[in-house]
């Protein structure tokens, strides 16, 4: 699904009533757990979490126009998705996860890349997510982005 947003306020309140709830709350402990530096704002037409400009003037590699991206959030057809760039360029954060995922879900993980599809919307790990958010931060994604994707 593709939603027309300019904010967030915006994107949310397109979404039908159950995923409204569903996305607020990934949205909150996003924001609670996420180190200091990334900004909220609409990103690849969803909610993204991003290095902004005045911390990273070269933006993204594939358009620098966008500032550099970091965690998406969106509802899709059938889940609501989690786009973590740290999962997809660092292994060890990856192996983690996966690890860690039966711990907080009696589902089974689907996941792409860098994709975190949650379908069944009474068994999202919150817990989970907000200790992911916290394990990178602004400088650390910076480095890691130049290191690892950017060389791509």
């Amino acid at each position: 699904m593709k939603y027309e947003a300019s904010t967030v306020e915006e994107y949310i309140s397109q979404l039908p009533n159950e995923r409204q709830e569903v996305v607020k709350k990934l949205q909150t402990v996003i924001r609670k757990n996420l180190p200091k530096g990334f900004e909220e704002g609409i990103n690849y037409n969803m909610i993204g979490y991003y290095v902004p400009h005045s911390k990273y003037p070269n933006g993204y590699h594939c358009d620098p126009k966008l500032p550099l991206p970091f965690i998406n959030l969106a509802s899709q057809k059938n889940s609501v998705n989690l786009y973590h760039s740290g999962i997809y360029a660092e292994k060890e954060l990856h192996d983690w996860f996966v690890a860690e995922y039966p711990k907080h879900s009696k589902r089974k993980l689907d996941m792409g890349k860098s994709c975190i599809r949650f379908k069944k919307m009474d068994d999202i790990p919150y817990e989970l997510v907000a200790k992911l958010c916290t394990k990178i931060s602004v400088d650390e994604w910076i480095n890691i982005y130049e290191s690892v994707i950017k060389k791509k």
